[in-house]
């Protein structure tokens, strides 16, 4: 299930809304991962805990 997420590309160097999955890195921590609907670089937020 895609939801939307605020999150800050590094090739367009803006912020912008992406539709991403959330998925859980090595660490433990929660993070949406999803491309950039301008150029298509992968972006991804850290999200809390809960």
């Amino acid at each position: 299930m895609a939801e939307t997420y605020n999150g800050y590309c590094v090739k367009c160097k803006e912020k912008r809304d992406f539709e991403g999955e959330v998925s859980v890195s090595d660490s433990g921590r929660r993070m949406a991962k999803g491309p950039c609907p301008v150029c298509g670089t992968k972006m991804n937020r850290i999200l809390g805990k809960a």
